[in-house]
């Protein structure tokens, strides 16, 4: 692609991006924006006139692109990102859709999110988690010993960067694709949904050896991605999401009388479903 054929939409979505990036820094909901280093989630985003075919796409200024899947029928796309995840090119879709309004089965639930179970609802369901990181830290861990001494930047040095590229985006497939059948059916079935308000940085910073566990079981399961799914599926299929405060002590007050007192852990996570029950008057 010669010097004066890139599309101008490319840099123009990376100053709305790092517009963006400042936004929430300056909100206090994320950290200082970092440069993008080349060879590390490469990616961007184009707008224009853009035509999708049975199995190919026809971008501005790149032309046609076949792809491996069968595209959608009838989608005009507002924009499309193009990113790489390990060797392999991935492109999405922007499109405008209209909220479809479902049939509840339940009215109000109560969701308690944790390590040993992804969620446990107030209606007696529980929802392992996929803890993708813990089945696949091993093959990790031996690829990135086997990689130790290779050159940097030599080719034997780069075939090995791919594996354990890959094996990142194979546990980020599994996490996200068990994070969206759950929101998913959240969404779609219950007319409340009610979670409390996670500090997940929190929980992320503490380094000790018993917290160091803790925190890579919270990052393997996703909390944050969650509430993040769950908030526009809720707007998606017009069902109501609760927040409550993170203060409040659901896991040491009693659902029958309401009295707090301090308990155990292993009383806690007998009494999830009742804690679960407490979230869900609360909402209310």
């Amino acid at each position: 692609m010669g010097r004066y054929e890139v599309s101008k939409c490319a840099p123009q979505y990376a100053l709305r991006y790092l517009s963006e990036a400042w936004k929430r820094c300056f909100a206090k909901i994320s950290g200082v924006p970092k440069f993008k280093k080349k060879g590390r989630d490469d990616g961007f985003t184009l707008d224009g006139s853009i035509s999708v075919g049975f199995n190919r796409i026809k971008l501005p200024r790149i032309g046609w692109i076949k792809t491996y899947e069968i595209l959608p029928d009838n989608v005009t796309p507002k924009s499309v990102t193009i990113s790489r995840k390990a060797n392999r090119w991935f492109i999405s879709f922007k499109v405008e859709t209209i909220p479809q309004i479902t049939e509840k089965s339940v009215d109000i639930v109560g969701v308690d999110l944790g390590v040993k179970n992804l969620a446990t609802l107030s209606t007696g369901e529980v929802f392992p988690g996929a803890k993708p990181y813990r089945e696949l830290e091993a093959k990790l861990s031996r690829e990135q010993y086997l990689n130790r001494h290779k050159s940097k930047l030599s080719n034997n040095w780069k075939k090995a960067q791919l594996k354990i590229a890959g094996l990142h985006r194979k546990m980020a497939n599994i996490r996200k694709d068990t994070l969206h059948k759950l929101t998913t059916y959240l969404a779609l079935n219950h007319s409340q949904i009610v979670i409390e308000d996670l500090n997940v940085s929190g929980m992320m910073a503490n380094h000790s050896y018993v917290a160091c566990n803790v925190a890579k079981a919270v990052a393997d399961i996703g909390f944050y991605e969650f509430r993040r799914q769950l908030e526009y599926k809720c707007e998606l299929y017009g069902s109501k999401l609760t927040i409550v405060d993170r203060w409040f002590p659901s896991s040491k007050t009693c659902s029958r009388c309401g009295t707090e007192s301090r308990v155990s852990v292993v009383i806690r996570a007998r009494n999830q479903i009742a804690n679960t029950a407490i979230l869900a008057v609360t909402g209310t």
